[in-house]
């Protein structure tokens, strides 16, 4: 359970349910029984791919995790290297298996593509591109918005993509709300992965990666993630901006407290951090508010 990051997959797991559950289902009352039990699939075939996605990473990662984080070192210790292979080719076997229960190649076949690259995405993140400048950065904020636009994109046949219904007000607010989060995500994801790039500094540079901070710096990493920050805290507000009109008063003080005022802290408190401590506790704060941006959903199940 360690190894595959249980707390991370119930994280993704949360996600997706309330991006169906929550979003879609209001939006589209017609859906039936079948719609959910496509939802489960598809949501058990992500959990699967992300948990063979964690086991390679520890998998490549153990030199760099004795230095960085000996006390959860899993690979090696608790578990032989041969047996966490078998783990993710099982895992990634799993989840591909799964979504060719409920989505016909015909038709879905967007859906498995995915899959396939969303796997060899994970082996080479974590065989070569996280220890390149920026490139591995991007790929895992990429893949955390995956784990919800999979969810969108599971409804749609690749023809009704590529020939959307404009006319349509539910597909509409649909797509709006899936790009309103994968936004969120993918710059939330891009300033917690900078931080962590900060907090594992002593064991990237150790065995040769090539982080930000230790190509750039820590100065203008900060620089970086400050930048990340205002534009997400300007998003966030402007959004407030266009609630006001309708009156939506509880999710606007749930942003500005819950959500708003963690990016602030960060923002403010990263002038003053230099350890990895400083940085953990710093990222724990993006975690915490990825969490409080998620359980926004909830509010668009009364709204919508």
């Amino acid at each position: 359970m360690k190894l595959i990051r249980w707390p991370n997959l119930v994280f993704i797991l949360l996600a997706e349910c309330l991006f169906h559950f929550c979003i879609y289902k209001p939006l589209y009352p017609q859906a039936g029984t079948a719609e959910d039990i496509n939802f489960y699939l598809i949501a058990l075939t992500y959990l699967f791919i992300a948990a063979a996605g964690y086991i390679i990473n520890d998998y490549f990662d153990i030199n760099i995790d004795q230095v960085n984080k000996p006390n959860k070192v899993v690979v090696g210790f608790f578990i032989k290297r041969r047996w966490v292979i078998f783990w993710h080719l099982l895992f990634s076997i799993i989840g591909i298996f799964v979504s060719t229960i409920s989505f016909p190649f015909n038709q879905y076949w967007h859906i498995h593509l995915s899959n396939l690259l969303t796997i060899l995405l994970l082996w080479f993140y974590s065989t070569n591109f996280k220890k390149q400048v920026l490139i591995g950065n991007i790929i895992i904020s990429l893949l955390t918005v995956w784990s919800i636009a999979v969810v969108y994109f599971s409804k749609f046949t690749f023809q009704a993509i590529i020939h959307p219904n404009i006319n349509d007000f539910a597909n509409f607010k649909f797509a709006k709300l899936m790009l309103l989060y994968s936004v969120f995500a993918f710059i939330l994801t891009l300033i917690r992965e900078a931080l962590k790039d900060m907090e594992d500094i002593e064991g990237d540079e150790k065995f040769g990666c090539k982080t930000l901070p230790i190509v750039w710096g820590l100065k203008p990493t900060k620089i970086y993630i400050s930048i990340w920050l205002v534009v997400v805290i300007a998003i966030l507000f402007i959004i407030q901006l266009y609630a006001i009109p309708f009156g939506w008063w509880y999710s606007i003080v749930y942003c500005i407290i819950l959500i708003i005022l963690p990016l602030l802290i960060v923002l403010f408190k990263l002038r003053k951090a230099f350890t990895s401590k400083d940085f953990h506790k710093l990222s724990t704060y993006i975690k915490f508010t990825m969490f409080t941006g998620i359980l926004s959903m909830l509010f668009f199940y009364f709204l919508l």
